[in-house]
C-alpha cells in the first residue's frame, strides 16, 4: 500500500495541481461535478479524490475488526440488498475482472434521493460524483480501487481474493460517518488534501 499511496496517488495530486495552476482554487468536490468536461481534472482530480476517499475508509485489521455498520446503515443495507452478506456478494460481482474491465473502481453509493443504496462500477478514475458517469449523480460511502496497481504486488491476477480480503480492513466507523454525511447533506464526502 505504501507504493500505491506514495507513487500512484502522489502522481495524481501532482498532476491535478499542475492542471489547475493559475486558476481560481476550487474544492475537489466542485471539480468532480464537471470533471468529464476537462480531461486532466477527470483523470488526475478523479484519481486524487478516489484515492483520498479510499485511504480514509480503511484501518488496520486490529481496529477495523472492531467496527460494524451502524443501525441506520444496516437498515439501508437490508432495505437495498437484503443483508450485508448479499451486499458484499453483489459488490464482489461488480468488482470482478469481467464487470470492471481493466482499471476502475467499485462503489457503494447513496442515491440522489437518499433513500437507497446502489453498487456501481466506474472506469479509470471516474466516480459517481461526476455528472454523466451514471444516469444520475450518486454519493459514495464505500469505494474500492480495482486497478491492478492496487493489488498486484500481493495478489497478482487474483482480484476476487483481493476484494474478499479488503473487507477485513474496512473501517465501518468511517463508512457510517460517510453514510451520515451523505444522507444529511445530499452531497459527496469531503476528503483531505
Amino acid at each position: 500500500m505504501k507504493i500505491h499511496h506514495d507513487k500512484h496517488h502522489g502522481t495524481y495530486v501532482a498532476n491535478i495541481n499542475k492542471a489547475t495552476e493559475g486558476k481560481p482554487e476550487k474544492p475537489i468536490l466542485d471539480l468532480m461535478a464537471d470533471a468529464l468536461e476537462a480531461t486532466p481534472v477527470r483523470n488526475s482530480g478523479g484519481g486524487h479524490y478516489n484515492h483520498a476517499f479510499f485511504w480514509e475508509e480503511m484501518a488496520p485489521f486490529s481496529q477495523a475488526s472492531k467496527t460494524k455498520p451502524s443501525a441506520a446503515l444496516e437498515a439501508m443495507i437490508n432495505k437495498s440488498f437484503g443483508s450485508l452478506d448479499e451486499m458484499k456478494s453483489i459488490f464482489a460481482a461488480k468488482a470482478a475482472p469481467g464487470a470492471v474491465f481493466g482499471s476502475g473502481w467499485v462503489w457503494v453509493c447513496v442515491n440522489k434521493k437518499g433513500d437507497a443504496l446502489d453498487i456501481v462500477g466506474t472506469p479509470n478514475q471516474d466516480n459517481p460524483l461526476m455528472k454523466g458517469v451514471l444516469g444520475e449523480v450518486a454519493f459514495p460511502i464505500i469505494g474500492l480501487d480495482v486497478w491492478e496497481h492496487a493489488y498486484y504486488l500481493n495478489y497478482q491476477n487474483r482480484r476476487p481474493e483481493y476484494v474478499d480480503n479488503w473487507w477485513n480492513v474496512v473501517n465501518w466507523d468511517k463508512v457510517n460517518s460517510n453514510f451520515d454525511y451523505v444522507t444529511k447533506n445530499h452531497s459527496g464526502v469531503p476528503v483531505k488534501g
